[in-house]
């Protein structure tokens, strides 16, 4: 009675295990799938994290200007903080707060190249600092890079609009800032070693 007793355990043993493996690795592939596929919609929220922040810094310059313009242009600068902070619209043909006004061209083939160098840049995102940094400078390349195609005195040499005027420093507008500002978080990113794709690294 007792061999027999032993043999049925075997059998019943022998049954189970590979059901049990079988189960074990479709759940690991399940699993494994879930990770892949869990990667890409979390991929296409960091780019519509991307351009929603370069949309909203595109949008709010490209309004603050048309504003200057219209009210401000031709007309006294406005005081806002006594001598320290005022309101002045000026046509800027250089770079980010007038620098190199000899090179116009340049400055829109950069600001060109790096919105293109973003776009392709997002197909690899992972990381929502990273998303929010790439947007600001996507969206103040952009802005800039609009006042250079369309104003005056001509395509691709037109002259930027800047209106904030610190005591003591150049005027620039509200595109400067968000690509200082997108800068600025880039470098803090790369110190703390966090890669756009997500991964941290340590040197």
């Amino acid at each position: 009675m007792e061999p027999s007793g032993s043999e049925d355990s075997v059998d019943s043993a022998d049954a189970v295990d590979p059901a049990g493996s079988s189960d074990a690795s479709d759940d690991a592939d399940r699993d494994g799938d879930g990770d892949g596929d869990g990667e890409k919609p979390k991929g296409r929220r960091k780019i519509a994290v991307l351009f929603a922040v370069a949309a909203f810094a595109y949008a709010v310059d490209l309004i603050s200007k048309m504003l200057v313009v219209e009210k401000l242009e031709h007309h006294e600068p406005i005081q806002l903080l006594g001598d320290w902070l005022s309101l002045h619209a000026i046509r800027n043909a250089g770079a980010a707060f007038g620098i190199g006004e000899a090179f116009t061209v340049i400055f829109t083939i950069i600001a060109a190249t790096v919105i293109v160098v973003i776009a392709r840049l997002a197909r690899k995102l992972y990381s929502l600092p990273w998303a929010i940094a790439l947007g600001l400078l996507l969206g103040g390349a952009l802005g800039n890079l609009t006042d250079r195609i369309f104003r005056s005195p001509g395509v691709f040499e037109g002259a930027v609009v800047d209106f904030i005027a610190p005591k003591g420093f150049a005027v620039f507008n509200l595109a400067d800032s968000a690509i200082v500002c997108g800068g600025i978080l880039i470098v803090l990113l790369s110190f703390r070693g966090l890669d756009p794709d997500g991964t941290v690294h340590r040197d």
